[in-house]
C-alpha cells in the first residue's frame, strides 16, 4: 500500500479502516429523527416562512442517545445523513403546495407526494456528481479563495468528532451546546428574552430600521465562515433594507394610489416586513437568480471535471487503481437513468391532467431548472451554511421563468397554473435537498464517511419523508379548517346585495364537491376562473365587502344554488375569530408570493421591472470582482439575519489575527522560501481550525438549531397548556426597552465568550496545545 500524500486531506477515520457504517438500525434511526423534525419544519415554515437545518441537531442526537448502544463514528455519520433529508423536504412542500389552496384547487395528497418524492430525490441525484467539484476540490479554509466551507457541515462533524474523542475538545462543543439551548430557549421557549430589536434610523427615513436578532445559532455560522463572505452578505443587507427599501417609501410616501406589484396597501401605509415582500422580495429574487446563474457558469469547467471524472472512472480510479472508501459515489448510470425514470413519472403524472405534450415541456423545465438550482443550492450552502440559503429565491426565480415560456405559449388557464407551482414545487424540493445532501456529505468528508454509504441513507430518509410529509401537511391544515356561514364571508348578488344564489346553468359549470357534516356540496372559488365578467355571469361580478379579500372556496347546496358557507383553511386562512374565539391560522408568508407571482405573471400584470434591477445589481457586482451570491442572500434575508452572522465573522477576523501574529516559525536551513511558506500555511490551518472557537461556535449552530425546534414544537395544540405555563412575555412587555438591554446584554455574553474561547484565554484543548 502507498504511503499516504502528505499534501492530501486526511479524515477523522482514515480511508484505510472500515468500521461498521450503513447498518439499518442508524439508517431507520436517521429517518425516525428526520420525520420529527420534518414535522417541525413544516409548521415553522407555515408559520413564519423558516426554518433551520436539521443535520447539526440529528447528529447531536445520535452522539448523545447512540453513545450506550456503542455505534461508530460512520454510523452515527449515517444517522444525521438519513435524518437531514426530511426537514429540506418539509420545507419546499411548506413554501409551494399550500399556494394550491390560494389558486383555488384543493391540496391532493397524490399531487404533493409526487412532488415531494421526486423533488428529494432529484437532489440528491443532481448533487452525486458535483461532490467531487464542490466537496473535495474547494475544501479549504476561511478567506481562502476558491473555497467552499460548508459551515453547518463543518459544525456537525466537529459534533461526532467531539463526541467519539471526548475530553477537552468535546466538552468545547457542549458547552457551547448547553450555553446556546439555554439562551434560545429562554427566548423562543419562555419568551423571556427578546427575539430581536430593531433601531430605527429616522435620520434618512421611517422605512430604514436597522434590527438584529439574538441567534446563537447564526453567530456560529458567522464564525465559521469567516469574515470575508459574512461582510458580503451584510452588504446586501444594508443596500436592501437601508438604501433601497428608504428609497421605495420615499419615493412612493405621497403616492395616492397603489403601486404594483402590491395590490393591497399605499406605501405610505406599509410596514417593513410589508415593504420587503412587496418590492424588495422581488429585487432579491433576480438578484439570487442571476448570481446563481453567474456562479454556475464560472463552475461548469470543474463540475463537467468531476461528472467526466466520474464516468470515466467507474468504481476505480483513473490509473485502473481500487477507488479509496472515502472517494466511492453511486455511479453515473444510476444517476442518469434515475433522473430519467423521475422526469418520465412526473410526465405520466401530469400528461392527464394537462396531455402529452405539456407534461413533457414541464419535465423538461424540472430536468433544466432542477439541475442549475441545485447546483446553485449547493454552492451557496458551502457559502453561508443551509439554515441561510435562499431557496425560495430560487423557487421565485424558477416560478417566474416557467410562467414567462408559459405566457409565450399561451398557456394562462387555472389548470396550467397548478402545473407551473407543480413545476416550482419539484425544483424548490430539489434545490432544498440538493444543499442539504452537499452540506452531509461534507460532514462525511471531514468525518471520513463513505459518499455512496451515506447516498443510500439519504435516499431512503428522501423516499420516506416524501411518502409522509404530504399526509402531514393534509392533516395539519384540516386541524384548523372551520367552516363559516356568517353572511360577511359569502359572495352577494351585485343587484340585490343579498347572498348570492347560483342558478341551475351557474350550477352545472362546478365540477367540483366537498363534504361537510355529512352532506355534499358543490364547491364554487372565483379563483378558478371558471365564470366569465365578460359573458356577464353573475358569481364572476361579486365583490366582498370592505376589508374580506374575494378569495374563498365556497360550498353550495347542490339543490336550492344557495351559498351557504366559506371553507377556510388553517393555511392562509382569512378568519381571525370564530363565535368569540380566536383562530390561530398559518399565514404561509412565502407560499402568498407563489401565487402572487402565478396570478401577477399569466395575468400579465407583474411588474418586471424590480426582478432585472436585482439582475443588474449581481451583475454589477460580478463586474467588480466580487462573488454575488452572499451578497445576494443579504439582500433577500431580512436583515436581523444577516447582522449576528457578520458579527459572528468579525469575531473570527480578530481571533484569527491573533492567532497568525502569534506563529513563530523560523526557516531552516535547508529549506528553501516555497517550502517555508508552505509549512507556515499549514500551521496556519492548524491554529486557526482547530481552535476552541470553532470548537465553541460548532456548539453554538447545534445549541441553537436543537432549542428553536423545540420551541416550534410548542405551538401545537397538544402543547398549548404548557407553553403558556411557562411563557413570561407579559411580564417581559411591561418592561419596555428595558427588554431591549437585557436581551442585547445576554446576546452581547454569547459574543464575547466566543471571542475569549476563539484566543484561547478562558479554555484551550488539547488539540490547540499541541
Amino acid at each position: 500500500m502507498a504511503a499516504p500524500n502528505p499534501s492530501e486531506f486526511r479524515p477523522f477515520v482514515p480511508a484505510e479502516e472500515r468500521p461498521a457504517e450503513l447498518t439499518v438500525s442508524a439508517v431507520l434511526f436517521g429517518t425516525a429523527m428526520g420525520l420529527i423534525f420534518a414535522a417541525s419544519s413544516l409548521y415553522l415554515v407555515l408559520k413564519v416562512g423558516m426554518t433551520v437545518s436539521a443535520s447539526i441537531p440529528v447528529a447531536v442526537l445520535a452522539v448523545t442517545l447512540l453513545r450506550p448502544f456503542g455505534k461508530t463514528i460512520l454510523e452515527n455519520n449515517i444517522v444525521q445523513t438519513a435524518g437531514s433529508a426530511g426537514e429540506s423536504i418539509a420545507f419546499g412542500v411548506g413554501v409551494t403546495m399550500p399556494a394550491l389552496l390560494m389558486l383555488g384547487f384543493d391540496m391532493d395528497l397524490g399531487r404533493v407526494m409526487i412532488v415531494s418524492l421526486l423533488g428529494g430525490i432529484l437532489g440528491i441525484l443532481a448533487m452525486i456528481p458535483l461532490r467531487r467539484a464542490f466537496i473535495v476540490k474547494m475544501h479549504g479554509r476561511p478567506g481562502q479563495p476558491g473555497t467552499l466551507l460548508y459551515p453547518e457541515g463543518v459544525a456537525a462533524a466537529q459534533v461526532l468528532i467531539s463526541g467519539e474523542k471526548g475530553g477537552s475538545a468535546g466538552y468545547t462543543v457542549f458547552l457551547g451546546f448547553g450555553i446556546a439551548f439555554a439562551h434560545k430557549f429562554a427566548t423562543l421557549g419562555f419568551q423571556a428574552l427578546k427575539e430581536t430589536v430593531a433601531v430605527p434610523i429616522t435620520a434618512i427615513n421611517k422605512a430604514a430600521v436597522f434590527a438584529t436578532d439574538m441567534a446563537s445559532e447564526l453567530l456560529g455560522v458567522g464564525y465559521i465562515i469567516g469574515y470575508r463572505t459574512s461582510a458580503v452578505m451584510m452588504a446586501g443587507a444594508v443596500l436592501g433594507y437601508l438604501v433601497i427599501i428608504p428609497i421605495v417609501y420615499f419615493i412612493g410616501v405621497n403616492a395616492p394610489t397603489i403601486i404594483p406589484p402590491s395590490t393591497e396597501k399605499l406605501i405610505k401605509d406599509m410596514s417593513i416586513g410589508e415593504l420587503r415582500n412587496s418590492y424588495l422580495l422581488y429585487i432579491g429574487a433576480g438578484c439570487v437568480a442571476t448570481a446563481g446563474i453567474l456562479s454556475m457558469l464560472k463552475t461548469l469547467p470543474m463540475i463537467f471535471r468531476s461528472i467526466s471524472g466520474g464516468l470515466t472512472s467507474g468504481s476505480g480510479s483513473s490509473d485502473g487503481a481500487e477507488r479509496k472508501r472515502t472517494d466511492n459515489d453511486l455511479s453515473m448510470s444510476v444517476v442518469l437513468f434515475g433522473s430519467l425514470g423521475l422526469l418520465a413519472l412526473l410526465a405520466a403524472f401530469l400528461m392527464p391532467q394537462v396531455g402529452l405534450v405539456k407534461a413533457v415541456l414541464g419535465s423538461l423545465l424540472v430536468l433544466l431548472f432542477g439541475f442549475l438550482f441545485v447546483t446553485v443550492s449547493a454552492r451557496l450552502t458551502g457559502e453561508i451554511g443551509s439554515s441561510s440559503n435562499p431557496i425560495s429565491g430560487m423557487t421565485v426565480a424558477t416560478l417566474l421563468l416557467t410562467c414567462l415560456i408559459f405566457v409565450a405559449f399561451g398557456m394562462t388557464s387555472p389548470t396550467e397554473r397548478v402545473l407551473a407551482l407543480s413545476i416550482a414545487g419539484v425544483v424548490c424540493i430539489a434545490a432544498s435537498n440538493g444543499g442539504t445532501t452537499a452540506q452531509s456529505l461534507k460532514t462525511g468528508f471531514l468525518v471520513g464517511g463513505t459518499p455512496k454509504s451515506m447516498q443510500y441513507a439519504i435516499l431512503f430518509g428522501a423516499l420516506i419523508s416524501g411518502l409522509v410529509i404530504g399526509g402531514t401537511l393534509l392533516m395539519l391544515n384540516a386541524s384548523g379548517t372551520v367552516y363559516s356561514k356568517d353572511a360577511a364571508y359569502l359572495p352577494r348578488d351585485p343587484q340585490t346585495q343579498k347572498t348570492l344564489v347560483l342558478t341551475d346553468a351557474e350550477r352545472a359549470k362546478l365540477n367540483q364537491e366537498d363534504t361537510y357534516e355529512g352532506k355534499k356540496y358543490l364547491v364554487f372559488d372565483p379563483r378558478q376562473e371558471i365564470f366569465s365578467k365578460a359573458a356577464g355571469d353573475r358569481p364572476a361580478l361579486f365583490k366582498a365587502p370592505e376589508g374580506v379579500a374575494p378569495e374563498g372556496r365556497f360550498l353550495v347546496d347542490p339543490s336550492s344554488g344557495e351559498i351557504a358557507y366559506l371553507k377556510d383553511p388553517l393555511v392562509g386562512g382569512k378568519i381571525k375569530e370564530m363565535d368569540g374565539k380566536e383562530l390561530r391560522r398559518l399565514d404561509a408568508p412565502k407560499t402568498k408570493v407563489m401565487q402572487i407571482i402565478i396570478d401577477g405573471v399569466l395575468s400579465r400584470k407583474l411588474n418586471w421591472s424590480l426582478v432585472l434591477i436585482g439582475s443588474m445589481i449581481a451583475l454589477t457586482l460580478e463586474l467588480c470582482g466580487i462573488s454575488a451570491l452572499a451578497f445576494a442572500v443579504g439582500v433577500y434575508v431580512p436583515i436581523q439575519f444577516s447582522v449576528p452572522i457578520f458579527i459572528g465573522g468579525l469575531i473570527r477576523a480578530a481571533v484569527d489575527k491573533y492567532l497568525t501574529g502569534s506563529i513563530k516559525l523560523p526557516r531552516r536551513p535547508d529549506e528553501s522560501e516555497s517550502e517555508h511558506a508552505a509549512r507556515l500555511e499549514i500551521e496556519t490551518i492548524k491554529r486557526t481550525e482547530t481552535s476552541p472557537g470553532v470548537l465553541l461556535a460548532s456548539g453554538y449552530i447545534a445549541g441553537g438549531s436543537i432549542a428553536g425546534v423545540l420551541a416550534a414544537f410548542l405551538e401545537f395544540d397538544i402543547a398549548k397548556s404548557f407553553k403558556e405555563q411557562i411563557d413570561f412575555s407579559k411580564a417581559v412587555a411591561a418592561l419596555g426597552t428595558t427588554n431591549d438591554w437585557i436581551a442585547i446584554g445576554a446576546f452581547s455574553g454569547l459574543i464575547i465568550l466566543l471571542y475569549l474561547f476563539g484566543r484561547g484565554l478562558l479554555f484551550k484543548t488539547e488539540e490547540a496545545d499541541a
